[in-house]
């Protein structure tokens, strides 16, 4: 018998523009949630509205209201994932896998079902999701991401992956999905994403709560705050001169770990976690190193 009682949660900090299409995606799943906590994080414009109107008519659907939201930058949106999971926890709903679904993303009706079918399949599987594409100027575009990782917006977990891996850790400058994914694969999971499941993001990466500049010297920051190996991040960061914006994209994630490594920065994760990252980036880096 196939597993596939699952939970959604979706933080939305003034989505209205967008998840009504992300609601439709969901509603129309040939396999639908248990139930779906939905977190309106101190929006100011028609989310609320939004949210209200389809959980009137999908019992399924769990309106949230989170105004406590001052003064919590890149950690708010895991402050509203915990929010809904206390939720979860305090109305004891029994579920066989939870996710993570970001307002602003839509895709076929048959990719839940997809994805509970590939967790049936592979025991050692502990987090999945599909294959992301960001619209740019009416051009469907692929993003680029490790098969062995999964993007944040749509992390999907077995439950008993995610009780392994402690949940989320908000951190100052954003970073929660890497953290989960790597303690996935440290703790032995398996961490795979689909090709043949696509993700529509409907708005173009860095252009949501924060403007593009500051994402880009954050995601530098944070790389350093997770312990990044400063061989792979400098790579990495030449890598992501081909990122829009064009060069500005890779200078901008470049200085942001080096102001991060050089000031009074220090790295968050404890030292079995940096150690195990460190290792993984220098077998993609050399991979006579892996064993």
């Amino acid at each position: 018998m196939i597993k596939n009682k699952y939970i959604l949660i979706t933080p939305a900090k003034d989505e209205g523009e967008y998840i009504e299409e992300t609601i439709k995606s969901v509603i129309s799943q040939t396999v639908q949630p248990y139930k779906w906590c939905i977190v309106s994080d101190g929006s100011t414009d028609n989310t609320d509205e939004i949210i209200i109107k389809y959980a009137k008519k999908n019992d399924f659907i769990i309106y949230i209201r989170n105004d406590k939201t001052e003064s919590r930058n890149f950690a708010s949106k895991v402050y509203a994932i915990n929010l809904a999971i206390t939720h979860i926890v305090e109305s004891n709903f029994e579920y066989d896998f939870i996710g993570i679904l970001d307002a602003d993303t839509k895709f076929d009706r048959n990719y839940y079902e997809s994805i509970l079918t590939e967790f049936a399949n592979n025991s050692k599987l502990g987090m999945a999701g599909g294959i992301f594409y960001e619209n740019y100027k009416g051009k469907k575009i692929k993003v680029v991401l490790s098969s062995n990782s999964v993007r944040g917006a749509v992390q999907f977990f077995r439950k008993e992956c995610f009780k392994d891996i402690g949940g989320f850790v908000p951190l100052e400058n954003g970073g929660e999905d890497i953290i989960t994914e790597v303690t996935a694969r440290m703790k032995g999971w398996e961490v795979r994403s689909f090709d043949y499941l696509p993700v529509t993001n409907l708005r173009l990466s860095g252009t949501g709560r924060w403007g593009i500049v500051e994402i880009k010297f954050r995601e530098g920051m944070l790389a350093h705050s997770i312990g990044y190996h400063p061989l792979f991040q400098i790579l990495k960061s030449f890598y992501r001169f081909k990122e829009r914006p064009y060069i500005i994209a890779g200078t901008l994630h470049l200085f942001g770990f080096l102001w991060a490594w050089i000031g009074p920065n220090t790295i968050k994760v404890s030292e079995e976690f940096k150690n195990y990252l460190r290792r993984e980036q220098l077998e993609r880096l050399f991979p006579f190193l892996k064993k």
